[in-house]
């Protein structure tokens, strides 16, 4: 025998050469036969047609065959694989989340209470420059103006953080510098609206409309000839033509006031049907539905800073978060 495996059999004159390898010491080690017993059935195991493959390499449960290394190695444990150990895990960029309609409920929101802002803080800067005697002192009832309707938009916001963050003097503070604010805005909002109804309502009522225009031409007529019949004297026909210019007047008065009331239709319209839905109960005047359709006109555009407020105490952010410290 040589060395390198090679045995050579002597007395034969072939000289018969018999080659082989000699065998490989086995690792007996658990965590070696462990490894090669997870690597076979990794091999031999097929996926099962429609579900992921198994994580890790993990066998399926069942009897492990006799003559397997993993026999011999009783401190291995081999975990049978269940559905949760199948289950794949997709990263959370690749999860598409779906809004809830509460999401979309506080998104519109919000985008009201800043549309309402912007409105109250124009009409406010519109109406303070409306009050100057100079440009100069425009400009600078315009910087007060936006600037308190600013602060009334953001400050109950503020507030609320610094309540909930248990700094009650300051929230406080804040409330009351928003009151004073806000009663500014409100004063300013009622000369905006005071002013341009008034105007649109005059526009319409200098309207001349064919009626009215009639009812002038008949007044004129009957001016005429009283003037004629009465130049020599009072008598009869004059007083007749006097009775007839009387009730021209009348016509064309009552014409106008038809064009008045249609200044504002909305008025009218509103105070017919209350009558209307409450079978006559109520009755409202006009000046009545006027006053609560400036005071709705006021208020409104300038709700903006508490819808701001509650949607984002709802949704657990602040514009002005409390201090850690």
């Amino acid at each position: 025998m040589t060395a390198g495996g090679t045995i050579q059999l002597a007395g034969d004159t072939s000289a018969s050469v018999i080659s082989f390898e000699a065998p490989r010491k086995k690792d007996r080690t658990a965590a070696a036969r462990a490894k090669a017993y997870r690597e076979r059935k990794k091999r031999n195991t097929k996926p099962v047609e429609g579900e992921p493959p198994s994580s890790g390499g993990l066998p399926s449960s069942g009897p492990l065959p006799a003559d397997s290394d993993a026999a011999e190695a009783p401190d291995t444990q081999l975990l049978p694989v269940t559905a949760a150990s199948r289950a794949v895990t997709l990263p959370s960029s690749q999860v598409k989340s779906t809004p809830s309609p509460r999401n979309y409920a506080s998104i519109l929101l919000v985008s009201a209470g800043v549309a309402l802002g912007a409105v109250g803080i124009a009409i406010n800067g519109w109406f303070a420059r409306s009050l100057g005697a100079s440009d100069v002192a425009g400009w600078l009832f315009l910087a007060v103006g936006v600037a308190a309707d600013v602060v009334a938009l953001v400050m109950p916001s503020c507030a609320a953080a610094q309540w909930q963050g248990q700094r009650k003097a300051t929230a406080v503070a804040g409330w009351a510098i928003w009151l004073v604010t806000f009663a500014y805005a409100l004063t300013a909002a009622i000369g905006f609206v005071a002013v341009n109804i008034t105007d649109t309502a005059l526009a319409r009522a200098a309207r001349v409309t064919p009626a009215v225009t009639a009812a002038q031409a008949a007044l004129s007529d009957a001016t005429m000839a009283r003037d004629r019949e009465c130049k020599g004297g009072i008598g009869k026909f004059c007083r007749e033509r006097e009775l007839a210019v009387a009730e021209r007047r009348l016509i064309l008065d009552h014409e106008v006031e038809l064009v008045r009331q249609s200044a504002d239709p909305q008025t009218e319209a509103a105070v017919r049907l209350v009558g209307w839905a409450t079978r006559g109960i109520l009755r409202p005047s006009a000046d009545d539905f006027a006053l609560l359709r400036l005071g709705l006109l006021v208020l409104l555009p300038h709700l903006g800073g508490v819808i701001l407020m509650v949607c984002r105490v709802r949704r657990g952010s602040q514009i002005c978060p409390p201090d850690s410290n």
